[in-house]
């Protein structure tokens, strides 16, 4: 047990120092020689302050992400090898026979100790943020926030887990297949709650109040061949100084959602452009082909974690004082398993989602016409959020979900 609580540190004390070389040292975030002076050139859009504050502050965010996500990897193997997953279900089975129950309060130790131990990378993640003037929100308020993340992923958490092991012990071989199954609906059912219960959790939504662009906007809904009745803005100025726009839903429960601090900030060429742009993932119906996707890729994460769990219990089951691979025990082993999945995936994801943005983008140049709109839209984005225009390749590999700034005003200024 020792030795492998050694060799999980050092592997994670050097992936952590491989980050910080590269991401401090070894790259450079200078645009390509033939786009300097160009649009896309942020020296031409920003002052030579927001050029050192971008920098930097982009690559605190980087390295805090690299950070975070096998930190929670570190988190599960210690819980296994420490017998903390045993005992906590030994003190569910101590406290009531019924199997729902024993979720309950399982989850209940399980999600309170992750997140008593991710609370300082959590916290530093918004001092950054807070610090480099990006988040306006106060720390009450945040926590606010993190209190309302923690009930929620645990009820869906409760949820999930209990149906998943009843699963585990009736179909021992064909569990993730009915698993897989079972997850459709619930990922259809969360997909078209979201905008209506869970979203006004965090924040505040209404109608637009400016009528005059709000008609404008549904103008163009209807060149578009949108049938949207409203366009919804959020109050994110207590939050944020960040900009944003977003789809989300699915059928009735669809929204296009503006950020205040959005509205505020952009002209309305600007945020028309913007407009066009989320209306396109409508028209491309990206919200469905997102869920399909998703539903495809957990299928596949099902059917290998299914494999790989039961040899990780055959070698290290006795060690970690779990009796069977589907006791709830076991549940530490499932959700590292799905974490280095997803993190392993995330890549290909992200250059699908990718590619969807920069169809977005063409889409609503064609719609508006507007190329010196679109362009400053994306210069006043990187001006908000200190975003970097052209980030390190791995960087851009694992957490763009959206082509770089570079490239979308090049594409824009080849329009």
């Amino acid at each position: 047990m020792r030795k492998i609580a050694f060799w999980t540190l050092f592997l994670y004390a050097i992936y952590a120092l491989f980050f910080a070389f590269y991401l401090f040292q070894w790259t450079n975030s200078s645009i390509p020689a033939q786009y300097k002076g160009t649009s896309a050139d942020p020296a031409t859009f920003l002052t030579k302050k927001e050029l050192m504050l971008t920098e930097q502050f982009s690559e605190v965010k980087n390295f805090l992400f690299f950070l975070s996500v096998p930190y929670e990897w570190v988190i599960y193997i210690f819980v296994l090898l420490f017998g903390l997953s045993a005992r906590f279900q030994q003190w569910a089975e101590a406290t009531t026979k019924r199997r729902f129950m024993q979720t309950v309060i399982y989850v209940f130790w399980l999600s309170l100790l992750v997140q008593v131990v991710t609370f300082p990378l959590s916290y530093t993640s918004y001092y950054v943020t807070k610090m480099y003037n990006i988040s306006t929100q106060t720390f009450s308020s945040w926590m606010r926030d993190e209190l309302i993340d923690f009930w929620v992923n645990y009820a869906i958490m409760v949820v999930i887990v209990y149906v998943l092991y009843m699963l585990m012990k009736k179909f021992e071989k064909r569990w993730w297949v009915y698993a897989w199954l079972c997850s459709i609906p619930f990922t259809l059912f969360l997909t078209f709650i979201q905008p209506v219960f869970i979203d006004p959790l965090y924040n505040d939504f209404y109608p637009l109040k400016n009528k005059q662009l709000e008609a404008k906007i549904l103008a163009l809904a209807e060149k578009a061949n949108i049938p949207a009745e409203h366009v919804f803005e959020v109050n994110m100025s207590e939050k944020t100084n960040a900009l944003n726009a977003y789809v989300t839903g699915i059928g009735s429960n669809s929204r296009i959602v503006l950020w205040d601090t959005t509205l505020e900030r952009l002209s309305e060429d600007e945020i028309l452009f913007i407009m066009a742009h989320e209306m396109a993932h409508y028209v491309m119906k990206h919200i469905y082909w997102g869920v399909g996707l998703y539903i495809a890729v957990t299928f596949i994460g099902l059917l290998l974690t299914n494999r790989w769990m039961k040899r990780m219990m055959k070698r290290f089951g006795s060690l970690c004082r779990i009796e069977k691979w589907n006791d709830l025990a076991s549940l530490p082993m499932f959700l590292l398993l799905i974490s280095l999945l997803s993190f392993a995936a995330s890549p290909a994801m992200n250059a699908i989602s990718r590619y969807e943005e920069h169809a977005a983008d063409k889409y609503a140049i064609e719609l508006t016409k507007n190329k010196e709109a679109a362009i400053s839209t994306f210069q006043q984005l990187t001006r908000s959020s200190l975003s970097e225009v052209h980030p390190p390749y791995i960087v851009k590999l694992f957490r763009y979900s959206h082509p770089t700034i570079l490239e979308r005003i090049i594409f824009l200024e080849k329009q």
